[in-house]
């Protein structure tokens, strides 16, 4: 299926990742290199729902992608609720309450990325997946549950994972992948403790929401796999799970699941060996959901270096040919291609020798993979040399953390001493993902500059496991100051273009700035970023994500900067692009809710822009 071809004539978005294999690529032209400086906002709807963590118990962030079908657009609220509104207006048309316990939900984040869609011709449903631990069926034209879908329109998603752990959360935060008649789940689970509810990827039936299928991303015994858990470290494993963005190929009848690492996520001396399928690409039989292929990112991962984006299923050229691919960026900065039918690496990945731990008991694996092409898009180490000087004040306080530091290069276990790396828990790349330009096999990806700083401590007799990992007085354990500038000296954002041919960079561009420092004549250093980017044929890449509550339009071939506009809030989300079927106008869309781990300006926006 090429990128354009899941909907009316790419006039629509009925996919999250514009299609089913995730290219986020659009065929609309009407806004372009030569006009996109004249956008304007179209309209505004406002959820009505946000949160700063102080009337409810924890923040909210706005991460929704709308889907566009047949002329109404669906989004999703941080609460999880769905809101249908007319495409080119704005209008409300309905909206569904999933009831979400406000009280009682866990992970720190209100958050819901957005729905499914799935049709057969005549019956029309939004595959919702929640928090509190429910997927739901809901008709698209009414907003009301189907009652014929598991228990009276929902199916509780702890059935059959959750049953030894009735106090560890289950839910979903990302919408289901469709293949025919199935709606095919991930999960998020805990990762902090080491056995809890399983991570196994579901495929329901639409219709009924019937259990189709369970794949074990832990294997038991007799399954392939199960030899990389030693002894019983298997049993109950918690973590291993899909809780980002899933890719469809329809026509080879594939799933691509991109799998997180066991828990938990920073010791790992209670699981010796690889751990299959953790931080893993893997490739399913989606009728069935029978292995086929996978590949190991990170083997026995003790950084929480898991996959995060959603796989691109991309065509490249090898040898003057069409090759159907599927590209997987990472935390890490890598790049990682594979042919999609046999996992056959497209560049070179080489196994190199990777630290050992100096924790007691840790297990380390002797070797990580590397591919040799494309390069790293982020950076993976830093030298004490490259510390900040933006402010007095900042490299004072980065000066005193750096004391007694390790500075250690990728995959250095977490050690005794503060051990600085590269990139951070968040990347990197994260859920925001890339897009690709079937037009020149081009991948955009954006990635942050941010190290994370933390030693291993030791605990009480008796403890669940023997260390945990501790940050060092910076928050959410970044190496970054108070203000939340990184330490080193920036940029501390890019957006970049990777040529899927040859593996080689065709351009880089800083992103985001940091208003404060441009006041002082500081140079543009870029910002923290999570979201991802579109790309039309337009000649454009349009992007929201950065910490600056900026949405802006790149030209696809330079990197220049074309347009620029200032939201409410942030967008960490990704944007989706459609044509109006009254006007025919294009509408470009992206939900403004700031919030989330980077910033505290909160707001309830999805904006629309369109050409007067």
């Amino acid at each position: 299926m090429m990128a354009a071809c899941g909907d009316v004539q790419g006039q629509e978005w009925r996919h999250w990742g514009g299609d089913a294999g995730g290219t986020r690529y659009s065929p609309l032209k009407q806004i372009h290199r030569g006009n996109v400086a004249k956008l304007k906002v179209a309209w505004t709807y406002k959820t009505g729902e946000q949160s700063d963590g102080t009337a409810l118990p924890f923040r909210s962030t706005f991460e929704s992608t709308p889907l566009m079908v047949d002329g109404v657009l669906y989004v999703t609220t941080p609460f999880a609720n769905v809101v249908a509104l007319d495409a080119e207006t704005g209008k409300e048309l309905w909206k569904f309450d999933a009831g979400l316990d406000r009280e009682r939900i866990s992970g720190g984040l209100y958050i819901n990325r957005g729905v499914a869609y799935w049709t057969d011709g005549k019956q029309k449903r939004l595959l919702l997946g929640t928090l509190g631990g429910r997927l739901f069926s809901i008709d698209a034209a009414t907003g009301k549950a189907d009652a014929a879908f598991g228990e009276q329109g929902s199916v509780n998603l702890r059935t059959g994972i959750a049953e030894k752990f009735p106090n560890h959360r289950v839910g979903m935060t990302s919408p289901p992948a469709i293949y025919k008649d199935l709606a095919i789940c991930g999960s998020i689970v805990p990762d902090g403790e080491p056995k809890g509810p399983a991570g196994d990827v579901r495929a329901y039936d639409v219709r009924t929401g019937k259990l189709v299928w369970q794949f074990h991303t832990v294997p038991r015994p007799g399954e392939f796999g199960h030899d990389t858990w030693p002894g019983d470290s298997w049993k109950d494993r918690g973590g291993t799970n899909v809780w980002s963005v899933m890719s469809v190929d329809a026509e080879r009848g594939l799933v691509f699941l991109p799998l997180t690492s066991p828990s938990t996520d920073l010791y790992g001396g209670d699981r010796a060996g690889a751990g299959l399928f953790g931080d893993s690409l893997v490739a399913l039989e989606a009728a069935t959901g029978k292995r086929v292929w996978h590949f190991q990112t990170v083997h026995h991962n003790i950084w929480d270096y898991d996959l995060p984006a959603q796989p691109n299923l991309v065509t490249v050229t090898r040898g003057g040919k069409p090759v159907a691919a599927v590209a997987q960026v990472t935390k890490t900065g890598f790049v990682f291609l594979f042919d999609r039918a046999t996992g056959k690496p497209l560049f070179e990945i080489e196994e190199r020798p990777a630290p050992k731990s100096e924790t007691p008991g840790e297990y380390t694996y002797p070797t990580q993979p590397y591919p040799v092409k494309p390069p790293p898009f982020t950076r993976q180490s830093m030298k004490p040399e490259e510390l900040t000087d933006v402010t007095p004040e900042s490299r004072a306080f980065c000066e005193e953390i750096i004391k007694d530091a390790v500075f250690a290069p990728l995959y250095t276990p977490i050690g005794m001493k503060k051990t600085i790396l590269f990139p951070s828990t968040n990347g990197g790349a994260n859920w925001g993902g890339a897009s690709f330009d079937p037009q020149t096999q081009t991948l955009y990806v954006n990635s942050m500059e941010i190290g994370f700083v933390q030693q291993m401590v030791k605990r009480p007799e008796g403890s669940v496991i023997p260390y945990r990992a501790q940050g060092v007085r910076t928050p959410n354990s970044r190496f970054w100051d108070p203000q939340l500038r990184p330490c080193q000296k920036p940029p501390w954002g890019f957006l970049t273009a990777i040529d899927l041919n040859t593996g080689e960079f065709k351009w880089r561009s800083v992103l985001g700035v940091d208003d404060e420092l441009m006041a002082k004549g500081l140079p543009q250093t870029g910002t923290m970023n999570l979201g991802g980017s579109i790309v039309t044929a337009g000649g454009l890449v349009f992007i929201g994500a950065t910490n600056d509550a900026r949405f802006r339009a790149f030209d696809k071939d330079t990197g220049k900067e074309l347009w620029v506009t200032k939201l409410p809030a942030t967008a960490h989300a990704v944007p989706s692009t459609y044509q109006g079927k009254k006007t025919g106008k294009q509408f470009v869309v992206v939900a403004a809710g700031g919030g989330n781990k980077y910033n505290s300006t909160y707001a309830d926006s999805l904006v629309a822009f369109s050409l007067e």
